[in-house]
C-alpha cells in the first residue's frame, strides 16, 4: 500500500537523530513522506535534520525541517502556528523526544528528577496543547505518542524517572483520547523495545556498558523471543498504521513493537 497520507500535514518531534542510522523519529519523518505527507519535522539539531532530509531521498521536498526546543512552550507555539501558516491545516502529531539517564530514587538528584519529566512527558503535553486547538476545530486528527516497554516493565536497567514519565505518556494519551473522540481526534502510543538505534552506540552503551557497544547488544538481544532487534523503521511502521485511515477505529490504546520482549516472564 501507497498513499496512505495522501494529502495530510504532520509534525513530527525528534525527528533528527543522535546518530547516524534510523532513530524513531527520523524514520518516522521519512516513511510519513513515503507515504503522502507533508511532514514538518522538528529537532533541536539542525544538522541531524538535514541528514534526515538527505535520507528521505525522492521524498526530500516533502520534508520541512524546524529547529525547536520543545521544552519551550512559546517555541513548539510556533512550530505550530508555522504549520498552520504555511500548510493550512495539521491532520497528525506525533511525539517522539526523549531520551534516559540511569538512577533510581537514591541515585538520582532532584534536577535529574524534574528534567526527565519534562524532556520525556512534559515535552509531550506541550504539544498537545497547542496542536488540539486546531483538531478539535477541523473535527479530526491523529496524534501519536511514543512510550518505552521501560513505562510498562523493568527492562534490565534502573530508570526510574524515564520509566515514570513513559507510563505517564500511555496514562495521558488515554485520556486525551478519549476525551477528544467527540471531536473526530483520535490518540494512541507506540511502545518501542529494546530497538538498536543510534541510542545505542551515542549514549546507552556508555551508560550500562562501559562504552562496549557489542556487549549491550548482545544482552539487550538475549531479552528478544524473536531474535533480532528491529530498528526506528519498526517503530515508524506502526505509527504510520495509527496515523493513517487503516486505524480509524483505533484510539486510547497501544502498540507494543519490542519482538516479544515485555511478554517474557523472564
Amino acid at each position: 500500500m501507497t498513499g496512505r497520507l495522501d494529502g495530510r500535514v504532520a509534525v513530527v518531534t525528534g525527528a533528527g537523530s543522535v546518530g547516524p542510522g534510523w532513530g524513531n523519529g527520523r524514520a518516522t519523518a521519512v516513511r510519513f513522506a513515503e507515504e503522502g505527507a507533508t511532514v514538518f519535522a522538528v529537532d533541536l539539531d539542525p544538522a541531524a535534520l538535514d541528514e534526515t532530509v538527505r535520507r528521505s531521498g525522492e521524498h526530500s521536498g516533502s520534508i520541512v525541517p524546524v529547529q525547536c526546543d520543545v521544552t519551550d512552550s512559546a517555541a513548539v507555539e510556533a512550530v505550530v502556528r508555522r504549520c498552520m501558516a504555511e500548510a493550512g491545516r495539521l491532520d497528525v502529531l506525533v511525539n517522539n523526544v526523549g531520551g534516559s539517564r540511569a538512577g533510581g530514587p537514591v541515585e538520582m538528584s532532584e534536577d535529574e528528577w524534574s528534567a526527565q519529566l519534562e524532556f520525556n512527558l512534559t515535552t509531550t503535553f506541550l504539544l498537545c496543547k497547542h496542536v488540539l486547538p486546531h483538531m478539535k476545530s477541523a473535527g479530526s486528527g491523529a496524534i501519536v505518542n511514543t512510550s518505552s516497554t521501560s513505562g510498562l516493565r523493568w527492562t534490565g536497567a534502573a530508570q526510574s524517572a524515564y520509566s515514570a514519565a513513559k507510563a505517564g505518556i500511555v496514562a495521558f494519551t488515554r485520556s486525551i483520547a478519549v476525551q477528544h473522540a467527540p471531536f473526530g481526534i483520535r490518540a494512541n502510543t507506540v511502545v518501542p523495545g529494546q530497538l538498536h538505534t543510534p541510542m545505542v552506540e551515542t549514549r546507552l552503551a556508555g551508560q550500562r556498558a562501559g562504552g562496549d557497544v557489542a556487549a549491550l547488544l548482545e544482552q539487550r538481544l538475549a531479552r528478544i523471543p524473536l531474535g533480532f532487534m528491529g530498528d526506528g523503521r519498526d517503530t515508524a511502521n506502526a505509527a504510520l498504521f495509527l496515523a493513517s485511515d487503516d486505524a480509524r477505529f483505533v484510539t486510547a490504546t497501544e502498540i507494543i513493537v519490542d519482538g516479544g520482549m515485555s511478554a517474557r516472564c523472564d
